[in-house]
């Protein structure tokens, strides 16, 4: 069985006599990634890629036989899951972030009713993207446009344009390369790309990066014994002064460490006997949360991603969605095993 090369040349033209599903399957992870920044949805990013593959697989004897298909295997590929993604994002609305919706709320707020997960962008667990190995400034960019405000800004982009976004600015495609992918002229996909870029400018994503994977490391070991022990003192001291704290599918969301501190406080109470997981999750820290049932089984209760800026934790996005839990590989409370060390 060939290996397809990680990426063809164009004009190269692999023989479908010795391609097989493991061809296909290599490609998942970074298919994946496409249709994650495209969907802002892991279980739908999984379904398109699922989709994507299996029309692969049942075209494969069509490969190659269309000009438009010589230009190698991933070409391919991403042609077909573009057209999945945007046959998916017809008639959709567009995902969102709890901080996009209205304003913070006080320290006293009311959580209110949940939204439907339809709502919101979901986080993706950073096992179904890219691994880390290769070249540290592409690494860099993988992580940066897997950010959750990254996710949340392309979705405020038509999904062609999204799409073209992706492949220029986050993969590095060329202009004739998505053009051929699009069936569409390399002027046409540079005005999209222009407009694409206007319509992100506006959006703030200016972010400062954390000084080190070890400040990351160091601040995710003080919030797991802080939150494990819900010393409120302890957990607001790892966070930067203009902090937030979203709680998807809840509108609800906090800034500022004396609402933060306030809100915490208020369930206090309730804390101290949950359980965590450490884990990853686009691109940064995660936890995953368990919360004992009334016969003091730890039950799945929430996915948190930490951002970290500079020294201090930037951003706490607490996704009370227990669906996100088989997403992430995550063992049911009946299955729960000791907290993973750091």
């Amino acid at each position: 069985m060939l290996t397809v090369p990680p990426m063809p040349a164009e004009g190269d033209v692999s023989s479908t006599e010795t391609l097989g599903f493991d061809n296909l399957e290599s490609f998942r992870r970074e298919l994946t990634g496409y249709c994650y920044r495209m969907l802002a949805s892991p279980h739908d990013a999984e379904d398109a890629v699922q989709d994507t593959l299996t029309r692969a697989w049942k075209g494969l004897e069509r490969f190659e036989d269309r000009p438009a298909d010589r230009g190698g295997l991933r070409p391919w590929l991403y042609r077909i899951a573009t057209n999945v993604c945007l046959d998916m994002l017809k008639g959709r609305r567009r995902r969102a972030l709890p901080v996009e919706l209205g304003p913070p709320g006080t320290g006293e707020s009311a959580m209110g009713g949940p939204r439907p997960e339809a709502t919101w962008v979901q986080p993706i667990p950073d096992a179904l993207l890219a691994s880390d190995d290769g070249d540290p400034a592409e690494v860099a960019i993988a992580r940066e446009t897997v950010r959750l405000a990254f996710i949340a800004a392309l979705q405020h982009l038509a999904p062609r344009q999204r799409a073209v976004l992706i492949l220029r600015d986050v993969l590095s495609w060329r202009a004739s390369e998505v053009a051929r992918l699009l069936e569409t002229s390399e002027a046409a996909v540079n005005g999209t790309l222009k407009r694409a870029r206007a319509a992100l400018a506006s959006a703030d994503l200016e972010t400062e990066a954390p000084d080190s994977r070890e400040v990351e490391r160091e601040l995710l070991e003080g919030y797991v014994d802080a939150f494990a022990r819900y010393d409120v003192d302890a957990l607001v001291a790892l966070l930067h002064e203009d902090a937030i704290v979203a709680m998807p599918p809840f509108e609800l969301w906090l800034q500022g460490l004396a609402d933060i501190r306030t809100f915490l406080a208020a369930m206090q109470d309730d804390g101290g006997h949950d359980r965590v997981l450490v884990t990853g999750a686009n691109g940064c820290p995660a936890v995953a949360v368990y919360r004992p049932d009334p016969a003091g089984a730890p039950q799945p209760y929430a996915i948190m991603v930490l951002e970290v800026t500079r020294d201090r934790i930037a951003a706490i996005h607490a996704f009370l969605d227990t669906s996100l839990f088989s997403a992430f590989g995550l063992p049911a409370g009946d299955h729960f095993s000791p907290p993973a060390q750091l």
